[in-house]
């Protein structure tokens, strides 16, 4: 699947607190499947979404720092709770507060991984924006991508030792 320009519009993509995001992916972040509230709140249809990168969602203002921390998460064998700002196939953002979960084959491999996600309440986004938009604006600050993403990732784990928490923790204190 070829990945287009697609330019944020600013706007929310609705979807209720009562609704489910799921989808689950490959080992490599493979879409495999996608449940129709995803598809909708997305945009996508699912031969768009089946086989895709998970990132086809990934909008361009969300810090790469904190999807490091879930992968590094997550290939680890653990679980973890991020918020994320996704964006859907026509530029509308949506932000989701995730539960991803790796998934076990019969000799305790990962095999893949499996998201929920459901609407964060607005005072948690209202939490987690300005220090998101100061990952990406360290993140962006640097001329190496990869500096940039480490010094930004240096910055979140400030701001949960500052207060005395590990990550999920933070997460859930906000």
């Amino acid at each position: 699947m070829m990945r287009r320009t697609i330019t944020p519009t600013g706007e929310e993509s609705p979807f209720g607190a009562e609704e489910l995001l799921v989808t689950k992916t490959d080992v490599k972040g493979r879409i495999t499947y996608a449940n129709d509230a995803f598809l909708r709140v997305s945009g996508f249809t699912a031969r768009e979404v089946i086989g895709a990168p998970h990132s086809i969602i990934r909008h361009p203002r969300m810090p790469r720092c904190v999807f490091k921390l879930l992968w590094d998460t997550i290939l680890g064998g653990d679980e973890i709770f991020a918020y994320v700002l996704n964006m859907a196939k026509n530029g509308d953002h949506y932000w989701v507060f995730a539960h991803v979960t790796p998934t076990f084959g019969e000799k305790k491999q990962i095999i893949g991984f499996h998201s929920n996600r459901r609407k964060p309440e607005p005072n948690r986004v209202s939490h987690i924006e300005p220090l998101y938009d100061r990952l990406y604006a360290e993140e962006k600050r640097l001329n190496s991508n990869n500096e940039g993403m480490l010094r930004a990732a240096a910055i979140l784990a400030g701001a949960y030792h500052e207060r005395g928490l590990e990550y999920d923790e933070f997460v859930f204190s906000l």
